[in-house]
């Protein structure tokens, strides 16, 4: 057990030990931290005072540099850190380090490469499939033998707490298509998995190695203008739609962290092609949560994706693309079985057609300007309590015309 006071059975203990890179008050400066209870660890300070070793990746502004150090490196330092919040011989000097979370401020964590959008969920796939396509399948053919993704844009990724503008776009209308702000703003609630070790071009990632490659997980909103995704995705898929904002959460989860969370995955059938077979075939039973100006409206369950986390990066290299440390893929929109479960106010409202009822009163089926977004999430932690993943939120704010 932790000796900083409040962290021994909380969500943030040792077992858990999230990244994130923070700011103190009024200085410029970021720096490297560790989450622990309710204060951060300064990583920064630790390793220019000789307590941890890293070559000097923990004295950069971002999590890039360490994380393409690699695994070994990556369990060297926690075991360290471990040591360094649980052995009182070294409280004297790792006390002084240690800043409350309320006196600090939260940066994006890591300077993201490409960012890929996956679509694994069968449920949203099915519910999205009925909404956009009635009488239609609502799978396409190559659904459950690939997953499926798209590129979407790196320099529109940002830091929880950051305002969300209104995207202003094409939609279609029955007199034609109009230009102007979306009218059917929504969120996508989603895993995302954070690359640290680079691979060559021309090289694939198999299975097998995804733990050597992803350094952590984020939770993560994908912001989506469904009128305006709805006119422009044909032949193609997402462009406007999506492009326009992506939040993460600030701390970045080890991998290493969720060791007790992996569970059996959904059986695929038809079977996949050999790249894609992961045995075991194993998911993370991540419990997500999300709340609408305060309501709490759907509680989205991970373990049930389709696609795993390890299939999705063998498929995104297996034509040799190469990944870069602080590299993203999401996993797509999480959904499950019942309408409190699904990751999506599309969904939700069905396709705008239910309107939700929420604490103070007032219906919605899609966002507002003022309404605030929150999804959180949980894990099982070594001793049966729950690991944080932090939390990513956003306020809607008006278009700019």
């Amino acid at each position: 057990m932790s000796w900083v006071e409040g962290a021994a059975g909380s969500p943030y203990d040792v077992h858990n030990l999230p990244y994130g890179v923070f700011v103190r008050g009024d200085e410029a400066v970021r720096r490297i931290g560790v989450r622990i209870g309710e204060f951060v660890l300064d990583l920064d300070g630790a390793e220019a005072a000789g307590l941890i070793l890293a070559g000097g990746a923990l004295r950069e502004p971002s999590l890039n540099g360490f994380m393409a150090l690699g695994h070994a490196q990556w369990g060297t330092v926690r075991q360290r850190i471990v040591e360094l919040l649980t052995g009182t011989e070294h409280r004297a000097a790792v006390a002084p380090l240690l800043v409350p979370l309320a006196e600090v401020s939260l940066v994006l964590p890591f300077e993201v490469g490409d960012y890929v959008d996956f679509y694994s969920s069968e449920q949203h796939a099915s519910n999205v499939g009925q909404i956009f396509r009635p009488g239609e399948p609502p799978l396409l053919p190559n659904w459950k033998h690939l997953p499926i993704g798209y590129h979407g844009r790196a320099g529109t990724v940002v830091v929880s707490g950051t305002p969300i503008v209104r995207p202003c776009g094409q939609r279609s209308t029955p007199d034609g298509p109009v230009y102007g702000p979306s009218i059917r703003l929504d969120i996508e609630a989603e895993v995302g998995f954070v690359v640290g070790l680079p691979s060559a071009l021309g090289d694939r990632v198999p299975v097998e190695d995804f733990a050597e490659y992803v350094f952590g997980v984020v939770l993560l909103n994908d912001w989506s203008a469904r009128d305006l995704q709805n006119w422009e995705y044909r032949p193609l898929g997402p462009f406007l739609g999506k492009s326009f904002a992506t939040s993460i959460s600030p701390w970045v989860v080890p991998l290493d962290a969720l060791a007790h969370a992996w569970v059996p995955a959904p059986e695929q059938n038809p079977p996949v092609l050999d790249y894609l077979r992961d045995d075991p075939h194993l998911g993370l039973d991540l419990r997500l949560t999300v709340d609408w100006n305060g309501s709490r409206v759907s509680e989205p369950p991970f373990a049930g994706m389709y696609w795993t986390p390890a299939q999705q990066l063998a498929h995104l290299t297996v034509n040799g693309a190469s990944v870069r440390s602080g590299d993203l893929y999401a996993s797509g929109t999480v959904s499950g079985e019942r309408r409190n479960q699904v990751g999506s106010f599309l969904e939700l409202s069905w396709g705008g057609s239910e309107p939700s009822t929420l604490a103070d009163g007032s219906t919605r089926t899609f966002l507002e300007d003022g309404d605030t977004v929150t999804i959180t999430a949980t894990a099982p932690g070594p001793d049966g309590r729950p690991l944080a993943l932090g939390e990513v939120t956003g306020t809607v704010s008006p278009a700019r015309r």
